[in-house]
């Protein structure tokens, strides 16, 4: 799960990492107010799930109130397109209005899970500002790592070796220090998948601030976080994804024309790779589960069918817990009850897959079964075109 800049640096400022004075802004009249309270002179960002605001127009400086507001008006409703959007771009819905600081230096701190190790890695940059991954692809020399341990989290000796390898003045780095732990001890405490502060701030008069924050968290570990996962902003999401979390499938839109719908994300992603073989696109991620019941996959069906560049659907099960005549009595109701038209070819194997062969041929419908997976991608992207 995904949050907004602003939230992230709520949360980094409760583990004392310095943040910008600012508030969120829903309205342009608030983006005012906010901009009178903090002296006039400001920073007015989007806030998108998204990187490259800046670059897409979505990060304004304001000299005064009045230009804060003129700023607030042109990018709030704007339909922000950056290079993580994608050409449909997002709809900015919210605002962050900050103070401007005085810059000296702008730096780079992120974490990860190195899965090679299987530890967090603190990387920190002197190339602050830019995209993390082209900085590693023209000058990787230039980010530094520190490995470290859940329980012990950053070592103090560890992070003044960063803070001294980007380029950090001495006067400053016991601030950074502080800075890096904090934000090691918030990744490990809150479950995150990513936490990235970019840029990190050096300012003339010698502080450090944190001037723009990411934060992603693991969706398993969100039941214990509860303050954090009513964070989540459901505009920024794709609808069908948000539809599919409620029925309690895994569903991720992609850009192809044959959906798929399979039980196991190994399988699944099995499934696109022979579709992609085969010469098609998938359109979709969607692993049903192993448990999945006749109204889940109904619910499939329903989401499948609302993408318009679907033109035809891969059914590819491989039966244990989810029986193949649970599937194919599930496949019958959902494609009569939704009027199903797009082609429609299945693949089954496993627990009762000859009773479910048997339901889907007195159906009456116009199913296409395939021997083995090759022979389904073969016949499924065919039908497509």
């Amino acid at each position: 799960m995904k949050i907004h800049e602003y939230q992230a640096k709520e949360i980094l400022a409760r583990y004392g990492v310095p943040v910008p004075r600012g508030r969120m802004a829903l309205t342009v009249p608030e983006a005012t107010q906010i901009a009178e309270e903090l002296g006039g002179r400001v920073v007015v960002k989007a806030q998108i799930h998204a990187g490259g605001r800046g670059k897409g127009g979505g990060v304004k400086l304001a000299a005064d109130a009045a230009a804060a507001t003129e700023a607030a008006s042109k990018i709030l409703g704007m339909t922000l397109i950056t290079h993580q959007t994608g050409p449909e771009g997002r709809l900015v819905q919210r605002l962050l209005i900050e103070e401007t600081l005085p810059i000296a230096k702008e730096l780079y701190l992120g974490i990860v899970l190195d899965r090679t190790s299987g530890l967090p890695v603190m990387m920190a940059s002197s190339e602050g500002g830019m995209d993390i991954e082209e900085v590693a692809a023209k000058t990787p020399e230039r980010i530094l790592k520190e490995a470290f341990t859940p329980g012990a989290g950053l070592m103090g000796w560890q992070a003044r070796k960063l803070a001294f390898g980007i380029g950090i003045p001495a006067a400053s780095v016991s601030a950074a220090v502080k800075a890096m732990q904090a934000l090691a001890q918030c990744w490990l405490d809150l479950d995150s998948s990513l936490a990235e502060i970019n840029p990190l701030v050096l300012t003339e008069d010698g502080r450090i601030v944190a001037l723009d924050a990411k934060f992603t968290f693991d969706d398993n570990a969100l039941f214990r976080h509860k303050s954090e996962a009513a964070l989540r902003d459901l505009n920024e999401e794709d609808p069908l994804e948000v539809e599919a979390s409620k029925s309690g499938l895994n569903y991720i839109k992609l850009d192809g024309s044959v959906a798929c719908m399979v039980n196991g994300a190994g399988l699944a992603m099995a499934t696109m790779d022979i579709i992609k073989f085969a010469g098609g696109s998938p359109a979709n991620f969607l692993d049903v589960g192993g448990g999945a019941n006749k109204e889940q996959i109904f619910n499939a069906f329903h989401i499948l069918m609302s993408d318009s560049s679907v033109k035809a659907v891969l059914i590819n099960i491989f039966g244990g817990i989810l029986r193949c005549d649970t599937l194919a009595a599930g496949v019958v109701a959902a494609t009569r009850e939704l009027g199903m038209t797009l082609p429609l070819v299945i693949r089954m194997e496993g627990t009762n897959v000859e009773e479910g062969r048997r339901i889907l041929k007195e159906s009456g419908l116009n199913f296409t079964v395939a021997e083995d997976m090759k022979d389904a991608a073969e016949k499924v992207v065919a039908l497509a075109k």
